[in-house]
């Protein structure tokens, strides 16, 4: 009944550190040895995430930067959507980031992570993949080749870049929280539920078949677009409110997903030595 398993990483896949645990990866390895097929959905870059999977040893998907690029198992680019150069280079400007400098700017570029200052910190998200970023003037980029804009800072101050955004581009971009301190632009065509039909076109594959998994605001639309959705326990109270009929389930920090994906698909639910 069901042939693809889609799921977030931070949050839902990953653990509390950001990393995949032993369980996770025998778990996923097993269904996809049984013809299961996996797409991991995420807001991380394309090249962050080659990483990951590459530890969790199988052979998806990937939609990354929130559906801004899609990759086939053998990294061959099957979608791409970037931001027009010229509204990046807006979204960089202090008039709307804010003029004290507290928020953080990064720019997903096709290869490269680019960032307005150095944050050691957060390295730590990445420590499965060794994905860093190159600290770059942002404020003189051309604006090409950009898949997202990501703000990182205090929520209040987020806030007030959401509304700037508002005002100043109304529906002509998606903007959305992967976490309460991430807020990220793309495109208004990109998402992760589009990306996901996509996929399972391409793979020939019903809704009605595919399981998905997440946890917060940027996971919206590929719960919604999935036959068989499940949202974390640990999951943004604003998700539970807006989706408040996708069942939850475990916590990403106790292995929630696998623990979940043994049950639906009758496997010994039994942690590996």
């Amino acid at each position: 009944m069901y042939k693809v398993i889609a799921t977030d990483l931070d949050g839902t896949l990953l653990n509390a550190d950001h990393q995949v645990d032993p369980f996770t990866v025998a778990t996923v390895r097993k269904l996809e040895s049984d013809g299961v097929q996996f797409v991991i959905a995420t807001g991380r870059h394309f090249c962050d995430v080659a990483g990951i999977r590459d530890i969790l040893g199988i052979n998806p998907y990937l939609i990354t930067s929130n559906g801004a690029r899609i990759h086939a198992p053998d990294n061959t680019v099957i979608h791409a959507d970037d931001l027009p150069p010229a509204i990046v280079q807006r979204l960089v400007q202090p008039e709307v980031v804010g003029e004290h400098g507290r928020v953080i700017v990064n720019l997903f570029a096709d290869q490269a992570w680019l960032i307005d200052r150095d944050a050691p910190d957060l390295l730590k998200f990445h420590q499965d993949s060794g994905f860093t970023y190159e600290v770059a003037e942002l404020l003189s980029h051309d604006g090409v080749d950009i898949a997202k804009v990501l703000y990182i800072g205090d929520p209040a101050d987020l806030a007030t870049v959401a509304a700037n955004l508002a005002r100043e581009f109304g529906d002509t971009l998606y903007v959305t929280y992967s976490l309460p301190d991430c807020l990220e632009v793309m495109t208004s065509n990109v998402s992760k539920g589009r990306a996901l039909q996509v996929v399972l076109a391409r793979v020939g594959v019903d809704a009605a078949h595919c399981v998905a998994f997440g946890d917060n605001m940027n996971d919206i639309d590929l719960l919604e677009t999935a036959g068989h959705p499940f949202m974390m326990n640990n999951a943004n109270p604003d998700l539970i409110t807006r989706l408040p009929n996708v069942p939850r389930i475990g916590n990403n920090f106790e292995a929630g997903v696998a623990h979940h994906l043994r049950k639906l698909f009758s496997l010994d639910d039994e942690l590996m030595a």
